[in-house]
Formats: structure tokens, C-alpha cells, sequence
């Protein structure tokens, strides 16, 4: 229902008295009667009344919102709190944000808006989730293909052939990534995507994936001397991984969306959030172990699945920092995860300049004890722990889940 039909309802059932503003009937299961906070916000009202000035400090952020959730997330993203709500004379800032609802009209002639506080409800409709899961299994499908195509024409093909069957493969793989990412619930808010900075250092650890191991080995020989061993079996695992990645997203928001409808209070909101963000890193952890252990059962045991499985729980954090409105934290851990793969054969090659031996030795010691592999584990590792800090910090937020 539009919010003129719904001032229109209020309106005809008489709950309107003289001189009020036309109010607006809350949406949420724990918000109080239209008119009983017409009768609190009368009794505020005056010289003495508190939130007069919060009223027009936000004036219109209240005309615009659709329910009392979306006040509460604007509020909160300006800074306002449970205990800032106290001096207002309210509980918390659910409380406030239904007072303010009551008591701002809605802008005249605006139409209203199809979401809540939330944004859009995460899609529910079959058709839609069908849609999106499909384009998520485009990246997995296409590499599948690719590697089983190139296999089938090893000895039969040319080298430019499968050269050229190879990047055929790849571009179709990046398509169905970036249909994934613009779309569904992995697509990130409107001005808040992926920087130009953020996608070269995915790129960057996605190719470390593929040659990095050979890369040291090579440093460490004296090399680097000629090409690199490609090793597909994680690679193959990340990509089919996008597909339990766009499904753990949109998991979360549907229940970040359900608890914030349930939640009286934003500490209350945030108890409820962040047990589900544990929950939904967790699941993509198990998804992602799975399909790497068969992509090594099918196309080798190339490569380290430990540096893999930490670069996608990097990729899925940074993913649902990007998605919920906070893209420079996750190009911070991406970037920082390519400097530390970067500076293992930097610090290699730089230790056979005269005199500086010594900052070779770190890296010759760790590599020896734990072997190349060692090198992502850590530098995915250490960025991907430093996202999920930034993530229980940040996502559990009410404006986080806020439509922009």
C-alpha cells in the first residue's frame, strides 16, 4: 500500500485530530499504534519537547521513509544510539524512529516506495533465484568445460589452438563473474562497487592461484627462467564456488532483513547479526573445502587448496563488505593480500643483491619449513582474518542493511 493510502485510511477511520500532520502506519511487529504515538508525541510537544530538534535535523529522512525501520537505520548511520535515544525519552532508537514516523508527514506526491529499511526484501520469488543461481553456476560451468575441452585436445591441438581455446574459456568465465556481481544478491548498491584497484588485486591473487607456486619455485632456483606450470584444480574450485558464495549472500540478508524486523533494539539487532554472519562464513567454508577436494580429485593435486580456501574466504568477505555498502575495507584486504604474495619473490630476488642476503632469509626459512604453499595461507589468511573483524564490526549495523 502506497503511504497516501495509508495516511488516506488513518484519515477516514478518524484517528486524525486537528492540526496533526497525517501520520503513517508502522510496519514492523513491535511498533506502537499510530495513534497512542500521536498521544506521546502531543504530550512532548512545547518548549519541553526533546525531539523537536532531531525531528528537523532529519526532517527529511523522515518525509521519505517508508516505515519507522528505515529511520532507524538512517539514524543510527548519523551516529545516533540506544543510549543518544535516552535523552530523547525513548528506550531505544526503534522507539524514537516510530515517533519520528508519526510525526513527520510524508512528502505529497511522492510515490512510495517498493522496500523498507532493508531495501528491497532479499528475492523470495522462484523465478528470481532461479535467475541468479543460474548466471552464479556461468564462471564453474565455463571452466569446467574449458579444462575438460583442453584435456581432450591435448596432443591433437596446437599450441596457439589451445591457446586460443583457453582465453575463450577464461572470457567466458570473467562474463559469467561479472553478470554474477552485477546482478542478484552478490551485486553491491549503487555507487558502492568494486573499484578498478579492488578488481586488479582479485585478478592478481586469482593468477597467483595458477602460477604462484611455480613462480617460487623457480625464484628459488635461480629463475624465474621460462613458463610456469599452470595448476587448475583450485582455480576450478573457486569458480564453482561462486554459486554457494551468491547463495551464503543472500542467506544472510534474508536474515539479517527478518532480524531487523524482529529487533527492538540496535544491540539486540547486532546479538542477532552477527551469529549469522559466523554462520553463513562458516557454510561457505565447508561448500568451498568440498568442491576443492574434488576439483583435485579431477585435475590434479597441483597447486595449494589451503592458499586456495583462504582466498575465497577472503573473496566472499570482501564481497559482502562491497554488497552492504563498505567497498574500501575489502579493497584494503585485497590489496594487502597481493602485497604480502607480491613481497615473497620480491624479498627472494632482492637477497641476491650484495649485502642484502639477510631479507631473503625470512622467506627461504618459511618456505623450507612449510613449503611454497605457505606464501597465500598466510597472505590470504592474515587479510581474510582481518575482513571478518571488519564485517562483525560493520555488519552488524542496522544501516548497513539500509537501502542507499
Amino acid at each position: 500500500m502506497s503511504r497516501e493510502g495509508q495516511q488516506g485510511d488513518a484519515a477516514s477511520a478518524g484517528e486524525l485530530a486537528p492540526g496533526d500532520a497525517p501520520a503513517r502506519a508502522p510496519e514492523v511487529a513491535h511498533a506502537h499504534p499510530a495513534s497512542a504515538l500521536r498521544k506521546a508525541a502531543v504530550g512532548r510537544r512545547g518548549t519541553a519537547d526533546p525531539v523537536r530538534a532531531l525531528m528537523h535535523r532529519h526532517r527529511e529522512l523522515c518525509e521519505r521513509a517508508v516505515d519507522p525501520l528505515e529511520i532507524a537505520a538512517g539514524l543510527e548511520a548519523h551516529g545516533v544510539t540506544d543510549r543518544t535515544a535516552a535523552r530523547y525519552r525513548h528506550r531505544d532508537v526503534f522507539s524514537l524512529a516510530e515517533e519520528l514516523f508519526a510525526r513527520v508527514p510524508a512528502v505529497a506526491g511522492e510515490p512510495a516506495a517498493t522496500g523498507s529499511a532493508t531495501g528491497p526484501a532479499p528475492a523470495r520469488d522462484v523465478t528470481t533465484r532461479a535467475a541468479w543461481s543460474l548466471r552464479a553456476l556461468l564462471p564453474g560451468a565455463a571452466c569446467l568445460a574449458t579444462l575438460v575441452a583442453l584435456g581432450l585436445t591435448d596432443g591433437v591441438l596446437g599450441g596457439d589452438a589451445r591457446l586460443a581455446l583457453g582465453s575463450a574459456g577464461a572470457l567466458l568465465a570473467l562474463t559469467g563473474l561479472a553478470l554474477t556481481l552485477r546482478t542478484g544478491p552478490l551485486s553491491a548498491r549503487e555507487g558502492a562497487g568494486m573499484s578498478g584497484a579492488a578488481a586488479l588485486g582479485a585478478c592478481w591473487l586469482l593468477g597467483y592461484v595458477l602460477y604462484g607456486d611455480d613462480l617460487l619455485h623457480q625464484v628459488l632456483s635461480g629463475g624465474p627462467e621460462g613458463p610456469w606450470t599452470v595448476t587448475p584444480a583450485p582455480l576450478l574450485g573457486l569458480a564453482v564456488a561462486v554459486a554457494p558464495a551468491a547463495w551464503c549472500a543472500h542467506l544472510f540478508a534474508l536474515a539479517a532483513h527478518r532480524r531487523l524486523h524482529g529487533s527492538h533494539a540496535l544491540e539486540e539487532f547486532g546479538a542477532g547479526v552477527r551469529p549469522l554472519l559466523f554462520g553463513v562464513v562458516a557454510l561457505f567454508a565447508c561448500a568451498l573445502a568440498a568442491l576443492l577436494y574434488l576439483a583435485r580429485l579431477g585435475f590434479g593435486t597441483g597447486g595449494s587448496p589451503a592458499g586456495a580456501a583462504t582466498l575465497g574466504m577472503l573473496l566472499l568477505l570482501a564481497r559482502l563488505l562491497t554488497v552492504h555498502g563498505f567497498p574500501e575495507p575489502a579493497a584494503t584486504g585485497l590489496a594487502a593480500a597481493c602485497a604480502m604474495e607480491a613481497a615473497a619473490p620480491a624479498l627472494i630476488l632482492a637477497g641476491r643483491l650484495p649485502g642484502l642476503h639477510a631479507v631473503a632469509r625470512p622467506v627461504h626459512a618459511l618456505i623450507e619449513a612449510a613449503g611454497p604453499g605457505v606464501v597465500p595461507v598466510l597472505a590470504c589468511g592474515t587479510a581474510a582474518f582481518g575482513l571478518l573483524i571488519t564485517a562483525v564490526l560493520a555488519l552488524s549495523r542496522a544501516s548497513a542493511h539500509a537501502a542507499p
